[in-house]
């Protein structure tokens, strides 16, 4: 017996026949398998939510938790939750988990966390508009389309964001703009020329 600080003791014999699971019986090899401290801390896992359900009074949850310390076996954590509705260790080794009934699978694997979206870089943005602009007038909307392209093109390998295709549109637009009017200066001066 695991003599207890406040008087009373709780019996922990390890040679009787103990279950591992409510739901699967330890052998008897199984339940003198030694425990590790994870088996420990499971078992008081199981103890903890029976108290909080009202399953144990305060002072046999005091006992049984302090009895789950001091078990070195399987069979000993398992006689400490054999009436409660959860079992204090996974199935032994060489037991399937498709032995075990549905309600007590494996499981579910965690959802991944949702990566947030980057976001578009405003620059980008302005560098398509300024250069979208550009092309009917041919006018001075060019030469921020491509300032604006250019700043935006350093942004996003700086900080990572989105908007590469936008940046590129707005220079490729802008750069033809500006190539519109160099084309129309040299025209005009071939014409004053002649």
């Amino acid at each position: 017996m695991a003599e207890q600080p406040w008087g009373q003791s709780y019996p922990v014999h390890p040679q009787q026949q103990s279950y591992g699971q409510p739901w699967q019986p330890v052998h008897t090899s199984q339940s003198a398998m030694r425990a590790s401290h994870t088996d420990r801390d499971r078992t008081v896992d199981v103890l903890k939510a029976a108290y909080a359900e009202g399953r144990l009074s305060r002072e046999e949850y005091g006992q049984r938790f302090d009895a789950a310390y001091k078990a070195q076996t399987y069979g000993q954590l398992a006689q400490l939750v054999a009436d409660l509705p959860a079992g204090p260790m996974v199935a032994p080794f060489g037991a399937a988990a498709a032995a075990l009934p549905p309600a007590y699978g494996p499981m579910p694997m965690p959802l991944p966390m949702p990566v947030p979206a980057r976001p578009v870089n405003g620059m980008a943005i302005a560098a398509l508009a300024l250069g979208v602009l550009s092309l009917p007038t041919l006018g001075a909307a060019g030469l921020g389309a491509v300032i604006t392209g250019h700043i935006a093109k350093a942004q996003i390998r700086a900080r990572g964001d989105e908007g590469a295709a936008p940046a590129t549109i707005g220079l490729v637009l802008g750069w033809l703009s500006l190539g519109g009017w160099v084309l129309l200066f040299v025209l005009a001066g071939f014409g004053a020329l002649n």
